[in-house]
């Protein structure tokens, strides 16, 4: 069968020349930076660093924010999203890329007080859109973060 590809193989090479020349990882739809699975610092800080624009910026804040908040917090990059939690116990916080705004997902987030603002079909999960005019409140965003990691994590 001299001249003719796998199907794995055609995956593979279609996948090759998706990615960017200069290595830079790829950017899906929003904007949301395509990061290999991991754990630890590293992958989350690739995804911070491979957000576009302004983005970077607030992922780096969140980051810095949530750090300071859950000394010790668990961190991983699943889905193309970075994660946040408590080791053994499961996860209580996810960022992604959208066009427009970074998403910041609370998995008990009904359990929050206040409610942060953004509503899910999912029961327990509430949302913060933050947008690049949006001026961030750090302390009620802390706060929520605190409640957060105190609360039984989702497992994923």
């Amino acid at each position: 069968m001299a001249g003719k590809t796998s199907k794995t193989e055609a995956k593979v090479t279609k996948k090759a020349a998706a990615k960017p020349a200069t290595g830079e990882p790829t950017l899906l739809s929003g904007g949301n930076p395509q990061i290999a699975k991991g754990y630890g610092d590293a992958p989350v800080h690739a995804y911070i660093a491979a957000m576009p624009g302004w983005k970077s910026d607030v992922g780096h804040r969140l980051d810095v924010l949530i750090t300071r908040t859950v000394p010790g917090v668990y961190k991983a990059v699943k889905w193309n999203s970075p994660l946040y939690g408590i080791e053994g116990q499961g996860w209580f916080l996810g960022v992604h890329c959208f066009t427009k705004y970074v998403k910041v997902a609370f998995f008990r987030g009904t359990s929050l007080h206040p409610l942060p603002p953004g509503q899910s079909k999912q029961k327990e999960v509430r949302y913060l859109d933050i947008r690049e005019s949006d001026q961030i409140d750090e302390a009620r965003l802390a706060a929520w973060v605190e409640q957060a990691s105190q609360l039984p994590g989702e497992r994923m």
